[in-house]
Order: structure tokens, then sequence, then C-alpha cells
């Protein structure tokens, strides 16, 4: 686990505030994502945590202009590359930013690699397009960019196609072709999902390795907290389209400050729990974001829940520096006495 969070003086590669995202459907509007906000600066790794459904994929979708437009729509939000507010303009000095500034590593490679095309191909079209490499240069970049995701015979798999490759082979190929134009973000969406544990660990061994030899951000979306402990240095925390807890991994591990986040800590399998006891699942399920609750959303299933947080949205509180937990158990006042929870020192 990180033990050196990066500071907030550092330049922000990406900056997101106050990210709306809905989506029109037959059954009503669809309010994904309501009023997201983080940063992630350069060598860092952001994990974005939650639940399936809670916003986290759409979030990232939505900043590099990957949702259907309609029946998808950003409302209200900024998302500043460098200074340059993407969500409305998508071209920098004439070149898009998609798969040149930003990478981005998709939950499925199956799905997301052309059947019809040779893996070498597919990586060396972004460096034609991008770079303007020929097409000889290009697909010689292609296999040491193969070679340097540790795929072995790097030449003779090149010129192969996505169904010669297993899973783990399949990921590294989309490493490799996020990673061609040297991003100064790269996006990894659920990497290491559908891969058995050994793989698992080499995928996230690499993404490391890459991310101290180029320097480069990650954001890593996940529901995997044994991911976020091994990847993070800073983590929010969604839940129903909005987020809830963000700090330090240290803070989220050690200081959770919210009692979503305390939930997830317990559903985690953990070699110091006792067989007998079991996981601890959070009961019910997530509110209807065709009709977000007016107050916090994490109140039907919160077992600290007052009757203040039914009808009033928490705001933000600063627990400790650079650690924010949007719920009303901060407030002066509030109990205390919740086991688990960590709230700030009072003076």
């Amino acid at each position: 686990m990180s033990m050196a969070p990066s500071s907030a003086n550092d330049p922000a590669v990406l900056e997101v505030t106050d990210l709306h995202v809905e989506f029109d459907t037959y059954g009503g509007i669809v309010k994904a994502v309501r009023g997201a906000s983080f940063n992630v600066r350069r060598g860092k790794t952001l994990a974005i945590v939650g639940e399936s459904g809670c916003g986290k994929s759409v979030t990232v979708q939505s900043v590099m202009g990957l949702i259907p437009m309609p029946p998808g729509r950003i409302t209200k939000g900024t998302a500043l590359l460098d200074g340059v507010d993407i969500v409305r303009r998508k071209v920098i000095d004439g070149k898009d930013i998609r798969g040149n500034r930003i990478g981005m590593i998709f939950q499925d490679p199956m799905s997301s690699l052309n059947p019809t095309m040779r893996i070498g191909d597919q990586i060396a079209e972004t460096l034609h397009v991008h770079r303007g490499y020929s097409k000889a240069d290009a697909f010689k970049r292609a296999v040491e960019l193969l070679a340097l995701t540790n795929i072995r015979e790097a030449e003779k798999r090149a010129k192969q196609y996505p169904f010669s490759f297993s899973g783990g082979m399949l990921q590294r190929a989309m490493i490799a072709m996020a990673i061609a134009c040297e991003p100064d973000l790269l996006i990894a969406d659920e990497p290491s999902t559908a891969l058995d544990v050994t793989i698992q660990a080499q995928i996230l061994d690499l993404l490391k390795e890459l991310q101290e030899r180029n320097n480069m951000a990650i954001i890593l979306i996940t529901h995997d907290l044994a991911v976020v402990a091994r990847m993070a240095d800073d983590v929010v925390v969604m839940y129903a389209g909005e987020i809830v807890e963000k700090g330090s991994v240290d803070d989220i591990f050690y200081r959770s400050a919210h009692p979503y986040t305390l939930g997830l800590r317990a559903a985690m399998p953990s070699e110091s729990r006792h067989v007998e006891s079991g996981l601890q699942p959070i009961e019910g399920s997530p509110p209807d974001t065709f009709n977000p609750p007016p107050g916090c959303s994490y109140f039907a299933r919160c077992p600290n829940a007052m009757r203040l947080c039914e009808r009033n949205p928490p705001p933000r509180f600063e627990v400790s520096p650079h650690h924010y937990s949007n719920c009303w158990l901060h407030e002066p006042g509030a109990p205390k006495d919740v086991d688990g929870l960590y709230f700030a020192e009072q003076p």
C-alpha cells in the first residue's frame, strides 16, 4: 500500500469539477453521475471504487466523449486537461486527445479489439493516426510495444489475430495500444477483472512499471479493494453517481470516514477474518437513479442513518487535510460512537 500520497501542490494532469451526466431512456431520465469532482497528478494513480452501477465507468467515458449523445449528455461540469476543458473540446493543437494525450484500457479486450485485423496493425494504426508514422515504422514500433508488455515472440504475435491470444495476452495488447503515444494519462477500466490471480498480478505490476518509466498519471476504475491497495495513491469512493469519500489510499483503508466505505471493507475477503464469520454484505440495493433520494443516497442502507439524512443532502466535510467525507455524522453534535468510523480530532 502506498505511503506517499500525492501533494496538493503538484500540478494536476486532469481536474474534473462538478460533473453531471444524464441519459434519456423510455423510463425517464437516468441521473448517472451527480457532481463528481476529483483530480489526478502526474506519476500518481487515482482509484475510483464502488459497486457495479455506481457511475465509475460513465464518469471517465463521458470525459473522454465515449458515451453516445443522445441519449447521454453532460449537463454540467468541466474536465481540465492541463488547463483545457476537454468536455467541450477534444482536439488540442490539431490533435484528438483520445489515444494521444489520454490512453484507455477497456474492460473487455476481446470485444474492444477488431477480430478482423492483426494485433500489430491495430497498435500501428494509433501511431499512424496520431504520430504520423509510416505504416512500416508504425508496425515496427508495435512489435517493440508488444515486447515491452512482456509478450514473447512479439514479431510473430504482431502478425496474429485476436482469437490467437489468451485473455492475459489480449490485455497486454490493449495496454500496448493505450501507451503507444506515451499518453500523459492512462485510464484503466477494470483492467484485471476477467483474469486469473497470477495474470492479474502480472498486469498490475506491468502498469506500475510503465507508469514509473513514463511518469504518467493513471485513473484505475475497479470494485476490487485488493487492487486499490496494491496500486493506488489516492482514492475516490462512488455511490449512486456521487463521490461520498476521497483521500489517500491510507485514509480510505485505515481511516474510513463514510459508512459506505466501511461496508465495502467489511465485504472484502481478509486473512484476519474467521471463516465462521464470513463476509458481511451491504444489505439492500442502491437507490433508483431515475429519482434519486433528496437526502443522502446511502440513507436506506446505512446502519447509522439519522432522521436528518433522509431529506438533507450531506455537505463535504474535511476529516483531515485532503481527506473528505459526505456524511452527516461529521457534523458537530452528531453521534461519534460509530464503530470503525474515523472522525477528525477535536481541538
